[in-house]
């Protein structure tokens, strides 16, 4: 019985996060920060299996990045012939976002739904910055979201559609204007790796 009770908990185990098979392109950067391209084989809330170029060795730090799902960061705990398995390193909160956007992304491919955005937004926890137009005027801003391509900020003054103006740091062109505010697309995307709540523009 004993034994019967060991074989029985195996597969619970393995299933404690349920796997989705999806075909994800994206990106993931190794201990030694080179970066390359990959794709998913399934995720779960604990983990993802990836088609890799590159196997970093078992145990080492990995991030990766996937437009569906923003960045994970964990560990390579398996070795593929032609990739690796990661585990996801995730807070609460993200964990069950990430079990949303799974269930997302299954049903948008079922029903043939399309695709709400190009990039992950987050609200980082710096949210004052400053725009500053062609003319040198400096503008207070607070960031309403962010993404790796661009931003959402309000703003007392706008700048018109198209035109160059620099957001903290980063030269952006303004691809929408909105009620005391501005949509932002960066000419620079920001690099992954550092596109978390702390990010600073």
């Amino acid at each position: 019985m004993q034994l019967q009770r060991k074989i029985s908990a195996k597969p619970q185990e393995r299933r404690r996060h349920a796997r989705v098979k999806l075909a994800l392109l994206g990106r993931y950067m190794l201990e030694d920060r080179r970066e390359f391209p990959c794709q998913t084989i399934d995720v779960s809330a604990g983990g993802l299996a990836l088609t890799a170029p590159v196997v970093g060795a078992l145990g080492e730090r990995v991030v990766a990045y996937f437009d569906a799902l923003g960045r994970i960061e964990g560990i390579i705990v398996r070795h593929y012939e032609h990739g690796f398995a990661m585990t996801a390193t995730l807070t609460a909160a993200k964990r069950d976002k990430l079990v949303n956007q799974l269930m997302w992304l299954v049903n948008r491919k079922t029903l043939g739904l399309p695709e709400d955005r190009r990039h992950e937004r987050i609200t980082p926890k710096e949210v004052n910055t400053t725009i500053r137009l062609a003319d040198k005027t400096l503008i207070p801003a607070k960031i309403v979201d962010i993404s790796i391509s661009g931003a959402a900020v309000t703003c007392a003054k706008q700048a018109p559609m198209g035109a160059m103006v620099q957001v903290g740091r980063r030269r952006a062109r303004v691809v929408r204007t909105f009620d005391q505010g501005m949509a932002l697309e960066f000419a620079l995307p920001l690099s992954f790796d550092q596109f978390d709540e702390n990010v600073i523009l």
